[in-house]
């Protein structure tokens, strides 16, 4: 029996790894994240589950007691998580749990919400010349901060920040970024990025507060600040310049046909 913390992506069924989607099928017992992840996701499994638990009516100890029930019964569990589970998913809670309790796990990465909200935006977020950098974070609310984290200190680098959680505290964050990005500094607002109903609003640090306000997004808001979302002043990748030497891009040629192979398929 083991526990698989799968990610499940942003909310676009289809942005589920292969991996995901067949661990979850094979699944006799599935936990959720029903406030978080469209119940889409496990239509596949509607039928063939055993058991199929909605987590947002659930604590920890009820989690756990789940898992603890499917494990004296040798089925494998499969624990949804939206996005990457590595990142804001309280996975470290939980496999703190089911290792006290010696049961198996396996972690299956997703596609995190930032990817998806980049994708949205159709840009990058690490050009040459402006950053490379990306702080993923989010804003100070029950959970403490470290003076070193608090967004202040995180902005002092000029990086793209990605900041989770704070969209109804988008006036404060804007407070804090004025004096380190400059009130020009280009902003991104995505909602529900890869939901059926995604949407986002761009702007500036000037403007961006009265501009989410009228979109009237709360929640599940991704908040991106940086020039690589409005700037055509960056440099080419040195990557594909056909002036420059590159071991990585020469690594990654396919090799030749094998000559011998095709004669003989002749």
């Amino acid at each position: 029996m083991k526990v698989y913390f799968i990610g499940a992506g942003p909310g676009d069924p289809d942005l589920m790894t292969i991996k995901g989607m067949k661990t979850l099928s094979a699944c006799p017992v599935v936990l959720y994240a029903g406030s978080l992840i469209p119940r889409e996701v496990i239509a596949s499994v509607e039928e063939s589950a055993e058991a199929i638990y909605n987590t947002a009516e659930m604590n920890l100890d009820e989690t756990t007691a789940v898992i603890e029930k499917a494990h004296l019964e040798g089925k494998d569990v499969a624990r949804l998580q939206c996005g990457d589970p590595s990142l804001y998913g309280a996975i470290g809670e939980q496999i703190r749990r089911i290792e006290a309790l010696d049961i198996d796990y396996e972690v299956i990465p997703g596609v995190s919400a930032v990817a998806a909200s980049a994708a949205l935006l159709r840009k990058e977020l690490t050009l040459s010349g402006v950053s490379q950098t990306i702080i993923m974070t989010r804003y100070e609310g029950k959970t403490p901060f470290p003076e070193r984290e608090r967004l202040p200190a995180l902005a002092k680098s000029g990086a793209t920040l990605a900041i989770h959680l704070g969209v109804t505290k988008i006036h404060k964050i804007v407070e804090e970024l004025m004096p380190h990005y400059g009130a020009d500094c280009p902003v991104a607002v995505c909602y529900r990025s890869s939901w059926p109903d995604q949407d986002y609003v761009t702007g500036t640090l000037a403007d961006i507060v009265q501009k989410v306000r009228e979109k009237k997004f709360t929640l599940t808001s991704l908040i991106l600040v940086g020039h690589v979302l409005d700037t055509d002043d960056f440099n080419d990748s040195y990557l594909y310049d056909k002036n420059q030497p590159n071991l990585f891009r020469k690594k990654q040629r396919a090799p030749k046909a094998d000559k011998t192979l095709n004669e003989n398929k002749d």
